[in-house]
């Protein structure tokens, strides 16, 4: 790796309006084992998306996001500001989240609708929700918070679960949906989460996506799964270390057609491929969008 500069802050950063990505709607997660091969051959997709609570801490990555960021669009997306929990979104969490959008001029800045904090347990994984009154009343106190602490609209994905609650009182699109007129808050749409729970739980994606307030949606996701025996039956697990598989394309295919030429996002975190193999994904994903949402980008994305 080449050594870190003296500063974080991007020497040219040139902020990129959403309607830049309406030539290239199609990303990728940027993560560390790519980070040279990307400044040596710039891969031709259209922006890249990190988690920032991988860069609060400066340092080599930090330099690799700065010189990254000089070249492509970026997104944020949060792991661990645990937007789901009865506690308020951590105000040094806030801080250093803020601190880096004001560095790096993110076109979307997203978390979960999920939980990972509890008094002073931090836990290593985005729990799931019981969809109540109750917790729905939680999730929107911590998205307007994070909102106003950042001065600007967040975007919150629907989970990956493998559990339901039986007092659940509405469905998870319900939920989201719910969410988002509330706060004002956008949507990121996960379609291989969709996919996976459809499995998991036995209801219909296609439905769940038809649903969704197409308004609200402003990015969204695709990423690999795992079918794993459990018991007489499968447990389908949202695994990010495989390409897509076809069925979750068919669906994004529908959602596309739905929800317009909205940023997408190619995610793999764990069994690395060479960097050619994701941006062969984003290059699906990009032809979708451009065979089946060719008008510009929708008003939600903006």
């Amino acid at each position: 790796m080449t050594a870190p500069s003296s500063t974080d802050q991007p020497s040219s950063l040139s902020l990129c309006p959403p309607d830049v990505l309406n030539d290239d709607p199609a990303g990728i997660g940027l993560r560390y084992p790519y980070y040279q091969d990307i400044l040596d051959t710039p891969p031709a997709v259209g922006w890249m998306e990190v988690h920032p609570e991988n860069y609060f801490g400066g340092g080599v990555h930090r330099h690799f996001l700065t010189k990254i960021r000089e070249r492509y669009p970026l997104s944020l997306h949060a792991v661990g500001l645990s937007l789901g929990s009865t506690q308020a979104v951590s105000e040094e969490h806030l801080r250093l989240f803020k601190a880096l959008i004001e560095i790096y001029q993110p076109f979307a800045v997203s978390d979960h609708a999920s939980w990972s904090a509890s008094g002073n347990a931090h836990l290593n994984d985005l729990l799931p929700l019981p969809y109540t009154s109750e917790t729905l009343d939680a999730l929107c106190r911590n998205i307007e918070r994070t909102q106003e602490y950042f001065g600007r609209k967040i975007l919150v994905e629907n989970p990956s679960t493998y559990v339901a609650f039986k007092n659940n009182e509405m469905t998870e699109y319900e939920f989201m949906n719910a969410a988002a007129r509330r706060t004002g808050c956008g949507l990121l749409l996960d379609i291989n989460n969709i996919y996976v729970q459809s499995r998991n739980h036995g209801f219909d994606a296609y439905a769940y996506i038809d649903a969704i307030n197409a308004q609200a949606v402003g990015e969204m996701h695709l990423a690999g799964h795992t079918e794993r025996p459990a018991g007489n039956g499968v447990i389908v697990v949202d695994t990010h270390n495989r390409p897509v598989r076809d069925t979750v394309w068919d669906l994004y295919t529908h959602a596309v057609k739905r929800f317009g030429r909205v940023p997408t996002l190619i995610e793999w975190d764990q069994d690395f491929p060479a960097l050619e193999t994701l941006v062969g994904e984003a290059a699906k994903a990009r032809q979708i969008l451009f065979a089946h949402a060719p008008d510009r980008l929708p008003h939600a994305a903006e």
